[in-house]
């Protein structure tokens, strides 16, 4: 089933490391085909307080996006977007085509 990585990315220093960082992270993704859905795009808050920049991957699976998250060549790279920003991060399976509200009930 369909998994994603969402971040909610704050107080990102644009610098030479997060250049780094967003040249070098396509190459890890492709071995877990994974890909951006949302990166940083226009929010519109409707409720409470969302603050940040929104980044959302999208992996065939979720043993493949913690795949991703704890490879070596991700976990090379990571240190430039942490030192350089602050922010959440998780994992989350989604749901089958067809899902209604409804269905976690039961």
């Amino acid at each position: 089933m369909t998994a994603y990585a969402i971040a909610r990315l704050q107080d990102v220093t644009m610098g030479p490391e997060i250049v780094e960082y967003l040249e070098s992270i396509d190459a890890t993704l492709a071995p877990y085909c994974g890909h951006y859905l949302i990166h940083g795009g226009a929010t519109e808050v409707l409720e409470g307080n969302w603050q940040g920049d929104t980044i959302m991957l999208s992996f065939p699976s979720l043993e493949q996006a913690r795949a991703w998250y704890h490879s070596e060549a991700y976990r090379r790279i990571l240190p430039l977007r942490t030192a350089n920003a602050v922010g959440d991060v998780i994992l989350v399976e989604g749901v089958p085509e067809g899902h209604r509200g409804i269905d976690i009930l039961g």
